[in-house]
């Protein structure tokens, strides 16, 4: 099966070319420049004149709720919608019932994505305060890393002992992804809002109770254990200005000064493959859709429809966060996708569930966030396709280069469309998204070389591949 995505303009490794990419079994086989189109015939070919190309999407952060909580979501519905939004790859978090905190269960999941997933998986191996033993036996080219709870999101999942954590950083032979939240404190914060107003306080108080020093904190004591036992460390969905304050900005933008503009870039790099990039540092940082997206303005109008765990925050945290995309401060953007039918997200703070469904919407929303001069298409690229692949060691995937997996999305600017029930495709039918209108449409998404989007048109019958990593 040969492909020919001709007349694009591919946006890779902080390049922008027009140019075409030639696609034969499940991997790329080559670019063309200035018109050049190779000899023979081709089974299918794509105009792209107009588009944009991209790696496939890296979503380092979802929550598919397979296996035991599928009246929410589940590994088809969730991949079918991150084929939608042009996500070729995702790693699906450990809080699922059972939960991914052992072998067997780590093995069930992966059992279940090879008969349902669309588009390409893996899982994380989740911390308990007491698995750690069980680190040794994991098989590193297969999982991305340990996820860590230090926060009170998760139920029993919470590593709460200072015993534990310290271990759990010792030992990892893996990155560490960490959700930091101080539950002391959320505790504390709680009870002091319902002694004033009720047991489930209104939504605006939930910056109040999942508050900044909350966040802060148990960011600092991550950090800290990090760099006490030199592990690779990975904080979740950061949400305040004070927390950026704990990250250093990636060695690319410190040795730069600032990023180049565009035009800048078009002259200054010629190569498809530059030189590769310094190392990424050992602790790093991630933001997700919804905090780069929304503030506590938004409560008023969309309620706990944007009820998350750690909580969206002011105005000025949002412009810190979209500023540290530039400058290095955060390495990668996710989207913490975490579905709920829209009757658990009844009541308020203490009542209705935290997380949201976003990952058919990331990228259009990145997009849109290019469109208002937050970042660049150079930048959106590093933080979604190639830092996801560098920091977590993806083999294969997160670049457009010749031998590579063909893991390919196009998009159209200029092509205004509204999110409407119907266009929704996880399986609560529900988004924050709902009745904005998006200038950047997705019409092609690749999936190992499969047309598995097409401009509306979606093959059902599609199966992603296991990533595999280092």
């Amino acid at each position: 099966m040969s492909i020919f995505i001709q007349n694009a303009t591919i946006v890779n490794e902080s390049r922008q070319f027009v140019g075409s990419i030639l696609i034969e079994q499940d991997r790329i086989s080559g670019f063309f420049e200035h018109g050049e189109v190779p000899q023979g015939q081709f089974d299918e070919v794509v105009d792209a004149s107009g588009c944009f190309v991209f790696p496939g999407i890296i979503d380092d952060h979802v929550h598919f709720r397979e296996p035991g909580l599928t009246a929410k979501a589940d590994i088809e519905s969730e991949s079918r919608a991150a084929a939608y939004g042009g996500v070729t790859s995702y790693f699906d978090m450990p809080n699922t019932n059972p939960q991914t905190t052992t072998l067997e269960a780590l093995d069930g999941k992966f059992a279940l994505a090879a008969a349902k997933s669309h588009v390409n998986y893996s899982f994380f191996y989740g911390a308990t305060n007491q698995n750690a033993d069980t680190f040794g036996l994991l098989d590193v080219h297969r999982i991305p890393g340990i996820k860590l709870f230090m926060g009170s999101s998760t139920g029993n999942m919470l590593v709460d002992r200072r015993e534990a954590l310290e271990r759990i950083f010792r030992t990892s032979p893996l990155p560490i992804m960490a959700h930091c939240e101080d539950t002391g404190l959320i505790n504390r914060n709680m009870a002091r809002v319902q002694a004033e107003f009720g047991d489930d306080p209104v939504i605006g108080f939930h910056p109040v109770i999942r508050s900044e020093e909350a966040c802060y904190e148990s960011t600092k004591l991550a950090v800290d254990l990090a760099r006490q036992y030199d592990a690779r460390l990975h904080v979740a969905h950061v949400t305040t200005a004070r927390e950026l304050d704990l990250f250093d900005a990636i060695e690319e933008e410190k040795a730069r000064g600032k990023e180049m503009d565009i035009d800048q870039k078009k002259e200054a790099v010629k190569p498809i493959i530059p030189v590769a990039p310094r190392p990424l540092p050992k602790i790093t940082a991630e933001a997700v859709i919804a905090h780069l997206y929304f503030t506590d303005c938004d409560y008023a109008r969309l309620g706990t429809r944007i009820k998350c765990n750690p909580a969206i925050k002011r105005p000025t945290d949002r412009e810190a966060l979209r500023r540290a995309l530039m400058d290095g401060r955060i390495t990668t953007v996710g989207t913490d996708h975490a579905p709920h039918q829209l009757s658990d997200k009844e009541g308020g703070c203490a009542r209705a569930a935290s997380g949201m469904p976003m990952i058919q919407f990331s990228l259009v929303a990145m997009l849109e966030l290019v469109d208002m001069g937050v970042l660049t298409l150079e930048r959106l690229v590093e933080l979604m396709c190639h830092r996801p692949a560098r920091l977590f060691e993806v083999r294969e995937r997160g670049f457009l280069r010749e031998g590579c997996k063909a893991d390919i999305v196009v998009v159209r600017p200029n092509s205004p469309w509204t999110v409407t029930t119907d266009v929704i495709q996880s399986k609560c039918k529900w988004s924050p998204m709902e009745g904005h209108t998006f200038n950047w449409q997705v019409e092609h998404t690749f999936c190992n070389g499969h047309h598995l989007f097409n401009k509306g048109v979606f093959d059902a019958a599609s199966r992603g591949e296991a990533l595999t990593f280092r």
